[in-house]
């Protein structure tokens, strides 16, 4: 019975033992087992993995690929026209041993803090080259670039035993006090441009109007022209079919002058008319049926 009382106790600190030198490494992590700091084993592969309780301990990374974004940050392509640009940047623990050497206890926080900074320096390098201008940064053509700028950064994060999967461009911007500037130049080019299509729409109003003025002026011309000339065949006519008539029966001719003005002068409308007796006006009036200087 005493016997008992000691196993049983015995047995289940065994036991707690046990369960505390078996871990998991899960599929999606990598791990390194440490004793006193240093590294004893690496357990890369999903499963049961042990270690000695108490002395020996586990630190577990993510083994997926991450991502974090870049400071904003100025650059100065080859033409001098500022850019304000911002990346994001996808990793992955290539080396889970060198990465602890490299970052200690830090961790993913201190590994992002350096790669940021070399993906900074990168950026501002290959962006601010001699052969690159604001227009190849904005333009599809920067893929190259982004793929110059992850190559290069890669290099220098094997050092952290990262592995840089790939960096992009979120934002390509002027800075704030340029996009004023800017905007006023591209607002003057276009009142510019607003003006000299203004000055050529006058421009061509001017010469139609002109043209149409002319063409007005040259109509009414050659229709009074051809008016005139109407006019003066008319009053030929007129004269011959008259001189025609008076060779015919010039007392006649006579008569008929006369009527026509005795109409014309005998309206209700005219004014009185004071004339002597024998005035010649009333020659017609006073005959006595017959035509002066006629036949009977």
């Amino acid at each position: 019975m005493r016997r008992a009382t000691y196993i049983i106790p015995v047995l289940f600190v065994l036991l707690i033992v046990g369960l505390s030198s078996i871990f998991i490494v899960d599929e999606r992590e990598k791990a390194l087992v440490l004793q006193f700091g240093q590294i004893r084993a690496v357990k890369e592969e999903p499963g049961l993995a042990f270690k000695i309780p108490i002395i020996q301990e586990v630190v577990r990374y993510d083994a997926r690929i991450l991502s974090f974004e870049t400071d904003t940050i100025e650059v100065t392509p080859s033409d001098d026209r500022r850019l304000v640009v911002d990346a994001f940047a996808r990793y992955r623990i290539a080396d889970v041993v060198q990465f602890r050497q490299a970052v200690g206890v830090g961790g993913l926080r201190t590994a992002e803090d350096r790669l940021r900074g070399i993906l900074n320096a990168q950026i501002r390098e290959v962006l601010g080259s001699d052969q690159v201008t604001s227009d190849t940064i904005l333009s599809p053509d920067r893929r190259s670039l982004m793929t110059r700028i992850r190559d290069q950064s890669r290099i220098q994060a094997r050092a952290l035993g990262l592995d840089v999967v790939d960096v992009q461009l979120k934002q390509t911007n002027l800075p704030a006090q340029n996009l004023d500037a800017t905007f006023a130049r591209m607002r003057a080019e276009r009142e510019r441009e607003a003006a000299d299509e203004i000055a050529r729409g006058n421009e061509a109003a001017q010469r139609v109007r002109a043209q149409a003025d002319r063409t007005v002026v040259e109509l009414v011309s050659e229709a009074n022209r051809e008016a005139e000339i109407t006019r003066g065949e008319a009053d030929a006519e007129r004269n011959r079919v008259f001189a025609e008539a008076f060779t015919q029966d010039e007392d006649f001719f006579r008569f008929w002058r006369s009527l026509a003005a005795y109409e014309r002068s005998l309206q209700g409308g005219n004014s009185s008319m004071v004339l002597t007796p024998d005035s010649e006006f009333f020659e017609f009036l006073k005959s006595d049926g017959r035509l002066s200087g006629g036949s009977n």
